[in-house]
């Protein structure tokens, strides 16, 4: 299997693998507030690359559209020329036009000309601590597995904290590559909404020898915890060679663990 990672900024990434690209929730705004139902929040960095640059992407893997830091106003034009959209059953009710929602552990299948095929499977997030469903809405991770031999399955694990289900993706998945999406956002409350520095270990630890690749970890002004910090917690405890951090912008090969 051949996989290469392009981090575009915040939870944006350009994700090839086996002929396909998939891009994960698309922001392309330059810097700029954004003023939402219970909080405001600042964007504090443009794309690496512009929508343009990108080209054509087989699927849009699309955590969830209810906030400007997953979904912004160019993010949502991008939908519009991508082949699919897959989201939240909430999120495709709300975005119309060819966004296809699904339920966790619901399936679909991505086909190739050359008869090569993807299958995603969306995976339970909670967007923050429990009970904070009814504030924070929907979210989904997916999982991506290659129909060739002998491919592990990659992981992303949308805006979530870690939680049982988490937990369980990795059970039933023996991913080799997991991007956790992972700068500790927080808003109006002292809890955090995405995986900080400890959830993002536990993670690696669920996923025992995978490649963990963090996204979504700067960029806004609500992160508390950058790419950095993972940098230094994972050292610290032996996780270090574990990590890959991207430089936005470039293409990044990913080697598959065994």
């Amino acid at each position: 299997m051949t996989l290469s990672i392009t981090l575009i900024g915040g939870p944006t990434a350009l994700i090839e693998i086996d002929g396909f690209r998939l891009l994960t929730d698309p922001t392309f705004d330059p810097p700029g507030a954004y003023q939402l139902p219970h909080v405001k929040l600042e964007k504090l960095a443009g794309p690496a690359l512009t929508p343009d640059k990108i080209g054509n992407v087989d699927a849009v893997l699309l955590s969830h559209d209810q906030h400007a830091d997953n979904l912004d106003d160019s993010g949502k034009e991008f939908l519009k020329v991508a082949k699919r959209v897959l989201t939240t059953q909430a999120g495709a009710k709300r975005l119309g036009g060819h966004a296809e929602g699904f339920a966790p552990w619901a399936t679909t299948t991505l086909s190739g000309n050359d008869g090569s095929s993807l299958t995603v499977t969306a995976t339970p997030a909670r967007h923050g601590p429990a009970g904070i469903e009814p504030l924070s809405g929907d979210v989904i991770g997916f999982v991506v597995a290659s129909k060739k031999a002998a491919s592990r399955p990659i992981y992303i694990s949308g805006d979530t904290t870690w939680f049982d289900g988490v937990a369980e993706v990795a059970k039933r998945f023996n991913a080799g590559v997991v991007l956790p999406f992972a700068g500790a956002a927080q808003t109006r409350g002292p809890f955090h909404l995405t995986m900080d520095t400890n959830d993002t270990i536990e993670t690696a630890r669920a996923f025992p020898n995978a490649v963990i690749v963090p996204v979504h970890t700067d960029g806004w002004a609500h992160f508390r915890q950058n790419a950095q910090d993972l940098r230094a917690s994972f050292d610290t405890l032996g996780f270090g060679k574990r990590l890959k951090i991207l430089e936005p912008g470039v293409a990044t090969a990913i080697e598959m663990p065994g």
